[in-house]
């Protein structure tokens, strides 16, 4: 079983093929994406794959018009596919599973979209979507796509500022809601802050569709339909959809938006990502088959949430506009009801690809270090686990792919890029997995290390990750209502370059490791670490589930690195002894120079709800500086308990 982990046996023929059509993207991109946008309908096809005439802003496919919604479900229905299912809607917190065909799904996303366009949503207005993961998710998505609308889904929960914000940016025609979502022991009431949201963002006008929940405290005015609520125009989601009139898809161009989506910015205001609809069409539909082998009829799980970017390309448009189907999955990897929910899934809708992140693996193994939960179920249908989000430590892949007993295959890749800078082509018959990297960059990304001086270093030396321009199709095309803002913020640091912000190298090979941002290199003594190699190091204790490792300041030596540590579910192990072993670890595989002195076992590390480890805050408590507490936090409780381990350090 440890060995399909690994899989290190697919030869070089398959290695040099795929460097061969690696090198074919980068050298003749016209002919590599219009050959990869022939599995795609269009209104009118492309003639010409890349615009550079505004460079360093591109565009892609600029002739061409299509609508994506056709994509991703008519065009199935009318190949015959109709009663294949697309999209399975399993709730663990509710215990139902519904099953949705392409026929029925593309009905009930029509006649949203009437509803919609009865609210006078059109052609390039913004639909603000804020719901939980359920299918109206997903429907409202489709739908405003359909009208050739421009979508912004904000994770279910968010806080009403940073709703606000978003409504401010993004000036929505409509917002999409339901009554509230469900977590492990708690209901999240919605229209509370979506009230308070619209109130801050001086919009209480605006019409909000709210799709009702049992259960919730909170629901839609008793006169629905009707301006009520300082204003703002309730509409029943139910009472809409049997009242309205099913919309047929929208011709849109290909370098017309299909998407806003938020990422934090530096300055606390949220930069909105676009996306196009003809290069993410065109990339996530490649990306399908090539990197993820899902093809028509196939099964993915994607254990994300629609409201991140992993959510909007695998959960929601690549499965659909593959022909696959799509597993909704409203729970969590642990306590939903155990550590066993992902064997379960995979058994029940017999799942080919499962794809989410390190830290629900990682969640999966602290509960449950056997894996036993897990194994309990059938798990043959299962090919390949795919992984993004952040670094997968080897310890975790080689644990999961044991369990599995199938190859773990990391992907690498941002918000900002909408599908895999660097990942496994598994599609195309995959090659060798090396531990620790996402492998070789994906067609269109011609990545390169820099260093401080903007040059590129030379194989197995750590720098700055830069993506040579032009990026390819799929990823985004600026910062929404600011191309000044899209170049200071990706395009000014390395002329002719995008910054990723992370840093890494390029093995003799060409495969590359991520080692973390840039912000997390330290330098002890003069010597650039990157907290990430240190990370990779102490996850291999038998008794390590997850850690962090921060540059804290040092009088003598700049700074030292620190750990912080949560050990796996029922391991008892003396806090003294476990220091003194990963210091032992540290010095042997990385040596002295890490000058590695201090781990810390903690109960839990403060994370976003995305999963993401706050390194950023934990390094401004502990510098004693001033820090905001993220709004995406997932329990703001952790960083208090974290709080009197972070104190500054005496600069004395």
């Amino acid at each position: 079983m440890a060995a399909a982990a690994t899989d290190a046996g697919h030869g070089t023929s398959a290695s040099d093929d795929y460097r061969q059509l690696h090198a074919a993207s980068l050298n003749d991109p016209d002919a590599f994406w219009l050959g990869a946008a022939r599995a795609v309908d269009w209104f009118r096809p492309p003639t010409t794959a890349l615009d550079g005439t505004s460079a360093p802003l591109y565009r892609w496919f600029p002739s061409a018009t299509l609508n994506t919604s056709y994509n991703a479900l008519d065009r199935h229905v009318d190949a015959g596919r109709g009663d294949q299912p697309a999209l399975v809607y399993d709730s663990a917190m509710l215990g139902i599973s519904r099953s949705y065909t392409y026929a029925e799904l593309r009905d009930e996303v029509a006649v949203f979209a009437g509803v919609l366009a009865g609210l006078g949503v059109g052609k390039g207005d913004r639909v603000l979507v804020y719901l939980p993961m359920i299918p109206e998710a997903v429907i409202a998505m489709l739908a405003t796509a359909r009208l050739g609308a421009i979508h912004s889904v904000v994770f279910g929960g968010f806080a009403p500022a940073e709703l606000a914000s978003r409504i401010r940016d993004a000036r929505p025609a409509a917002v999409v809601t339901a009554s509230g979502g469900l977590e492990p022991g708690r209901r999240v009431e919605y229209l509370p802050a979506v009230r308070e949201a619209l109130a801050l963002a001086d919009r209480a006008d605006m019409p909000v569709v709210v799709k009702h929940r049992d259960g919730f405290e909170h629901g839609v005015p008793v006169a629905a339909n009707d301006h009520t609520s300082a204003g703002t125009h309730w509409v029943d989601w139910d009472d809409a959809m049997f009242v309205a009139v099913a919309v047929a898809p929208v011709e849109v161009a290909a370098t017309d938006p299909l998407y806003i989506l938020y990422t934090s910015g530096t300055t606390g205001s949220p930069k909105g990502v676009v996306r196009d609809n003809g290069g993410h069409a065109v990339a996530l539909t490649w990306s399908m088959q090539g990197i993820y082998g899902i093809g028509p009829g196939d099964v993915m799980l994607t254990a994300s949430d629609v409201g991140w970017v992993v959510g909007h390309s695998y959960i929601v448009y690549g499965p659909l506009l593959a022909g696959a189907t799509t597993v909704l999955y409203e729970g969590k990897p642990v306590g939903t009801p155990d550590a066993g929910a992902f064997g379960r899934l995979i058994e029940q809708h017999r799942v080919k690809v499962l794809f989410t992140a390190p830290t629900a693996l990682r969640a999966i193994r602290r509960a449950d270090p056997e894996g036993s939960a897990v194994r309990e179920y059938d798990l043959s249908s299962l090919v390949t686990l795919f992984s993004a989000g952040e670094r997968l430590d080897t310890g975790t892949s080689a644990w999961i792919g044991d369990v599995l007993g199938v190859p773990v295959v990391d992907n690498w890749w941002q918000t900002e890029t909408g599908w895999p800078i660097c990942a496994n082509p598994r599609g195309l018959g995959g090659i060798e997995l090396k531990p620790g990297s996402p492998s070789l960059p994906s067609p269109g990304f011609d990545v390169v290390i820099l260093g401080q001086d903007g040059h590129p270093v030379p194989a197995g030396e750590e720098g700055s990750i830069a993506l040579r321009l032009p990026l390819p199709p799929g990823t985004l095309t600026t910062l929404w209502g600011s191309d000044e803002r899209y170049r200071d913020s990706y395009l000014s640091a390395f002329e002719g370059y995008y910054t990723s912000g992370d840093s890494g190298y390029l093995d003799a090979d060409g495969y590359v490791f991520v080692m973390g941002r840039t912000d997390d290199v330290i330098n002890v003594a003069g010597h650039r670490l990157s907290t990430g190699a240190i990370e990779q190091v102490i996850a291999q204790h038998a008794a390590v589930a997850e850690c962090a490792v921060l540059g804290l300041h040092d009088p003598v030596k700049g700074q030292r690195a620190s750990g912080y540590v949560v050990l796996k579910s029922g391991v008892t192990i003396d806090p003294a002894s476990l220091e003194a072993e990963l210091v032992h670890m540290v010095r042997t595989t990385i040596g002295p120079v890490a000058d590695f002195k201090s781990a810390v076992v903690v109960d839990a590390l403060p994370k976003t709800r995305s999963g993401k480890i706050l390194r950023k805050t934990m390094r401004q408590m502990a510098a004693g500086e001033e820090y905001t507490v993220p709004s995406t936090i997932e329990d703001p409780s952790v960083l208090e308990a974290l709080a009197p381990l972070l104190r500054p350090v005496s600069h004395g």
